[in-house]
């Protein structure tokens, strides 16, 4: 399997992994940490698990994405729907049932700008640019086309022509999820050895 993704020092470079084992590291390395709470943890590791399944058919690369960037506005709503505000709710019968389902929404573009303009995110603070070059910024600002906001749009909304797999973006979102857990992480009692 050749898969394009970030290398130190070239974000675009060629991966080959011939056997099966190769591809299950190269996936466990994109592990989230374990005192990450299980609702994001776990819904991540789902998107591992499609990723894992990329060995067998390509095409679930691009579920794996999908999902792993519904896992990232799960964690941008959970760290920081406090303080972006809400998108306004529809006007709706209060007599009716749908007015007791209706969720709390946020936009996905105003939680990942909060991560440039609100929580001060750099480049420099994301590992794998840091590793590798390049810039993920602009995808939160809108600065860089498509954003990553537009990314998960056209996945979810059956854009016909999304293609092949993006070059490190399950590793980008990995990134950004934990910078955004990163006070809680730094409050979390370290995890005790497993026998």
């Amino acid at each position: 399997m050749v898969l394009i993704w970030p290398a130190p020092g070239n974000p675009v470079a060629f991966w080959r992994f011939s056997t099966p084992d190769e591809w299950r590291a190269f996936v466990a390395n994109l592990s989230l940490d374990p005192r990450i709470p299980d609702i994001v943890r776990l819904k991540f590791e789902r998107a591992q698990k499609l990723f894992l399944l990329g060995w067998i058919d390509m095409d679930l690369i691009k579920g794996a994405e999908l999902v792993a960037l519904t896992t990232l506005e799960l964690a941008l709503k959970d760290r920081f729907g406090h303080v972006v505000p809400r998108l306004p709710t529809k006007r709706v019968d209060p007599s009716s049932p749908e007015a007791m389902t209706q969720p709390i929404r946020y936009s996905f573009k105003a939680l990942l700008r909060h991560l440039v303009d609100k929580e001060g995110l750099t480049d420099a603070q994301i590992p794998m640019i840091a590793r590798c070059g390049g810039t993920a910024i602009g995808q939160l600002t809108g600065e860089t086309k498509p954003t990553l906001e537009d990314r998960r749009n056209a996945m979810a909304h059956g854009d016909p022509f999304d293609g092949t797999p993006t070059s490190g973006l399950i590793e980008l979102v990995r990134d950004l999820i934990m910078f955004a857990y990163r006070d809680y992480l730094a409050d979390a009692p370290p995890m005790l050895a497993q026998p």
